[in-house]
């Protein structure tokens, strides 16, 4: 079986951002793999591990230093890595970045794709669910659970208000993993110096492919501050009668 697994290299969330025009400034900032990708890669590992006879390649679009993340998922059991490099990969909008998963996964013909939910700086949770279109795959996102036997794959999805679904289904398809879905493994050093001697090939993104985009960012900024709140403590009625006196006194809802 042949399996794929999509990551992205992402900011540190604890990192200080500067925004710039219709991005923020990726200099000076601490890099890590996404943290729904990490969910992603184990569990194609773990299907890897259950066949036996699998073959795993993590592909990753950027530039150069997105090879660090994928140094990780190596280390973490993938076979291979595929940088797709791209120094303008900030400026692609979701259906540029899954027509190159497309077009390099229609070509290898795998059977199983993995990606992350979504990332933790755009948030778009759209590449994964293009890319399936793109290539006629059954799509399951945000999944929790994974099962795999005899060749048919049962996953539990979540839905809003704290519901599950259960689908089952055949490969190939595609899946988004939510958060909790495993208990993502950390690299062992060994593995770490294996990781140094597997493949890792590096292929220009125009080479690959050069769709138009179809959605731009037009601004980006920082939400607005707003007041802090407050809490009352006391008696019920004496809480009512203080809520009224501050609407009537601090806002126009009693006017």
């Amino acid at each position: 079986m042949k399996i794929l697994v999509c990551i992205k290299q992402v900011p540190d969330m604890e990192s200080k951002f500067t925004l710039q025009e219709r991005w923020y400034d990726t200099h000076d900032l601490a890099w890590r793999l996404n943290e729904y990708d990490e969910y992603a890669i184990e569990q194609a590992v773990a299907i890897k591990e259950q066949l036996g006879d699998s073959d795993l390649t993590v592909l990753s679009i950027g530039p150069a230093r997105v090879k660090e993340a994928m140094k990780k998922a190596l280390a973490m059991g993938c076979d291979r890595g595929l940088h797709i490099e791209d120094n303008e990969v900030e400026q692609r909008d979701p259906q540029q970045i899954a027509a190159l998963i497309a077009a390099h996964a229609r070509d290898n013909h795998y059977d199983l794709i993995f990606c992350g939910m979504q990332s933790q700086d755009r948030a778009s949770a759209q590449v994964g669910v293009i890319t399936a279109e793109k290539l006629g795959f059954p799509c399951v996102t945000t999944i929790v659970d994974f099962h795999l036997q005899d060749g048919s794959i049962t996953v539990k999805r979540e839905l809003e208000g704290g519901l599950k679904a259960r689908v089952s289904l055949s490969p190939p398809a595609l899946f988004t993993c939510q958060l909790g879905l495993n208990t993502p493994r950390y690299p062992t050093l060994p593995n770490i110096m294996k990781a140094k001697k597997k493949e890792m090939i590096t292929v220009p993104a125009a080479e690959i492919s050069q769709e138009a985009a179809v959605q731009e960012t037009m601004d980006i900024y920082f939400p607005e501050k707003k007041g802090g709140g407050l809490i009352l403590e006391g008696d019920a009625g004496e809480l009512a009668d203080r809520l009224l006196r501050i609407l009537k006194e601090q806002t126009t809802v009693m006017g």
